[in-house]
């Protein structure tokens, strides 16, 4: 049973009805259902049972300290891509050592840092990352776990701009390399490689792409081992699809477990998982208020108060989200399919083209459907618009989890030089 529901025409975030978290903090506004992301969590958690595991949630799906905190208490690790990243999940509660630091383009700095925090493993992507962390780890005197992340080369059959694991990607290293690092590690100062990551892109509603890279990581782990390197964790990164239009494939998670245990499952290996979207895409909706129903030639608008600076996924990744009205309505669709635009002066703001609505109120409320993944996370200040609040439910209470941002906030960001002259002065 979804988290978000209609009762008596009213959409309800778990027990709360939805417009009175907006009549108490405003739109557009982020709403979180803590019950669907616990159970999202112990779904992939106990799909697994068996195999010595753990779920790493990937933050950049959503950094909210909140969420963050939900899945820590239920017991999962972090996958961070950034120093930013792996403060928020300290400060979240996310022991160190569990704690995953990925991404192509750390710095010696982030490295430091990282090395300082004591988390479980830094995920290597070059040839350069390696030898920089064996200098930086070497400085401190100290050992970094690391894991090599190997492109295998499979398309993921996804988005463009969210595939990783094709040759033409910028993740990772060749898989045929490994063995020649493994060998580089084995004299490097401060580096402890046992370990081989792997993550072929997001949002994958097939599961072949999986067995595939999987095959290929167990192939190149025996191999390693053959040539007498130890080799005791597998990272097998995220990835699995939610379904956000009706005709997409909706990819089995017993399934997906199956091909875990027939590719690696028995290596004898530690195996990560970094599911993020999976975890938290269906937890959220984005609520907005519709300012007018406006005619056009041959285009009908319904002009709302979020725009695509506050879910910038349809104008960025052409996505396609459900959109419905917060309170049902017996009122017939209206003949013209609707354009759901914000005030952003860009063509390009839209949250939805051509939705079949009814004729739409002035102040009524409309929610965008599995907007808890890359919405807040990727939102922006564009147009000098405030960052909308985020808030979290949980049973019949809702707190605020970040709150609206205010133009005080805004232009305390910048600051003005001194040689610069201002009118009036």
């Amino acid at each position: 049973m979804s988290a978000f529901s209609f009762r008596d025409g009213v959409l309800f975030a778990e027990d709360v009805a939805v417009p009175e978290i907006t009549d108490a903090v405003g739109s557009p506004v982020y709403i979180y259902a803590s019950a669907e992301m616990v159970s999202r969590y112990h779904a992939f958690h106990d799909a697994l049972k068996g195999l010595d595991s753990t779920v790493f949630y990937a933050v950049k799906a959503n950094p909210n300290l909140g969420v963050i905190a939900t899945f820590a208490a239920e017991g999962a690790g972090a996958d961070v891509v950034s120093v930013g990243e792996m403060k928020r999940a300290l400060a979240a509660g996310v022991s160190a050592d569990k704690i995953v630091f990925a991404g192509v383009g750390k710095t010696r700095e982030e490295l430091a840092d990282a090395i300082d925090a004591g988390i479980l493993q830094i995920n290597v992507e070059s040839e350069w990352e390696l030898t920089a962390l064996s200098e930086v780890a070497a400085s401190k005197g100290a050992v970094a776990d690391v894991a090599f992340r190997v492109n295998p080369d499979v398309d993921p059959k996804t988005h463009a701009k969210i595939t990783t694991g094709k040759k033409e990607n910028k993740f990772g290293v060749p898989i045929e390399r490994a063995p020649a690092l493994f060998e580089q590690a084995k004299a490097l100062a401060g580096i402890n490689a046992r370990s081989l990551s792997v993550h072929i892109g997001s949002q994958l509603g097939s599961l072949p792409p999986f067995r595939a890279a999987y095959t290929r990581l167990r192939d190149m782990a025996l191999e390693l081992r053959t040539a007498g390197f130890v080799v005791d964790h597998l990272d097998l990164g995220g990835g699995l699809g939610v379904v956000y239009w009706d005709d997409d494939p909706e990819p089995s998670l017993t399934e997906y477990a199956a091909i875990v245990r027939e590719t690696v499952g028995d290596l004898d290996c530690r195996l990560g998982f970094e599911p993020g979207r999976w975890m938290v895409a269906d937890a959220g909706i984005l609520v907005t208020r519709v300012i007018h129903d406006k005619p056009g030639k041959g285009r009908r608008f319904v002009v709302i108060d979020g725009a695509m600076n506050d879910l910038i996924r349809p104008t960025l990744y052409e996505a396609w989200q459900k959109i419905e009205p917060v309170v049902a309505t017996n009122d017939p669709i209206h003949e013209d399919p609707a354009d759901i635009v914000g005030p952003i002066c860009e063509s390009g703001d839209y949250l939805g083209k051509g939705r079949a609505l009814p004729v739409m109120e002035e102040g009524s409320l409309l929610a965008i459907r599995s907007a808890g993944a890359y919405g807040a996370a990727m939102s922006s200040t564009y147009n000098s618009r405030l960052l909308v609040p985020e808030v979290l439910v949980k049973g019949d209470s809702y707190a605020v989890v970040r709150p609206r941002q205010t133009y005080e906030e805004l232009l305390g960001l910048d600051r003005i030089p001194d040689w610069v002259a201002r009118q009036g002065d």
